[in-house]
């Protein structure tokens, strides 16, 4: 399934993930912390399909209830005590909640991340920050593509060990810890040599002169100014009320929350709509794109 956000000019796709992770790590209103959860899940399922479920039901589900159950065994601070522990020291609803709404927002915070992984790509990355800081820019792309190339290029080693009789699964105990640090090794070797070589290779092509020049097909069009400027106007919004304790929430000694009032519902809405802003893209997408299959 093809990402229409994807497709936007890089800056708007990283001014669109640098504020709403930002918002995703400060905001800690229940109402906030459920709508970034929620929607950033839904635009990962999106992204990944059925991957991404197995990867929430398998692993973000229980580190979501592993990290609210930490906070309560730790931090004992609250007015509302609802029984002592063995240790003597009480267990509060204060500490529970706080440790529920940690959980969700450390949750949500993966789940933009990857979201953020899938559509900001290294060539995007070097793009925009390649003039400004070329070093750091290509190192960080390098890193960020890390992992999925190492997966790849395990599975490729592991599948020629496997050929020959040398994978872990072949042998007894010490064999296969002989085969695993084998492939290890091999591996560690791999990254090095491309790491060298890459290095190698942006320095003989004139990477971070200065002067140089670089094709790119990125352009930004009237599109992407529509939408940047819903991104500015909706995430300023958002911005401004959150100054104004629009959705203010505090957990310790007692828990209090902002009246509601049509102008912190409005808040809500607006922090809902800009972290629906790809899912809302995408569905108006896929909508024309059926339309005109039907016309043909």
């Amino acid at each position: 399934m093809k990402d229409a956000f994807s497709s936007y000019h890089p800056i708007v796709s990283f001014a669109y993930f640098a504020l709403v992770i930002s918002c995703a790590m400060v905001f800690m209103h229940p109402g906030c912390l459920a709508i970034s959860l929620t929607l950033a899940i839904a635009y990962s399922i999106y992204l990944n399909g059925r991957r991404a479920v197995k990867f929430h039901l398998y692993y973000m589900m229980p580190l979501l209830v592993v990290t609210a159950l930490l906070n309560p065994a730790f931090n004992h601070e609250g007015a509302t005590i609802l029984v002592y522990l063995s240790s003597g020291n009480p267990l509060t609803l204060e500490s529970i909640t706080y440790g529920i709404a940690a959980a969700t927002m450390f949750i949500s915070v993966i789940c933009w991340f990857s979201c953020y992984n899938a559509v900001m790509t290294s060539d995007k990355f070097i793009y925009l920050f390649g003039r400004l800081i070329p070093s750091f820019s290509l190192v960080l792309s390098m890193v960020l593509r890390l992992v999925p190339r190492f997966k790849a290029q395990l599975a490729l080693v592991s599948s020629a060990q496997r050929c020959i009789g040398k994978d872990v699964s072949n042998g007894s105990l010490l064999a296969r810890a002989r085969n695993g640090i084998r492939i290890l090794s091999i591996l560690m070797t791999w990254m090095l040599e491309n790491a060298v070589e890459t290095a190698a290779s942006m320095k003989s092509r004139g990477y971070g002169l200065k002067g140089r020049t670089a094709f790119t097909l990125f352009r930004f069009d009237r599109r992407d100014r529509k939408a940047l400027a819903a991104i500015v106007a909706i995430g300023g919004y958002t911005l401004i009320g959150a100054y104004a304790d629009a959705v203010y929430f505090r957990y310790f000694p007692t828990m209090r929350s902002v009246e509601l009032s049509v102008y912190s519902v409005s808040v809500f809405a607006a922090y809902a709509l800009l972290c629906a802003i790809p899912l809302f893209i995408n569905v108006r997408e896929d909508i024309r794109w059926k339309h005109l299959q039907s016309k043909v």
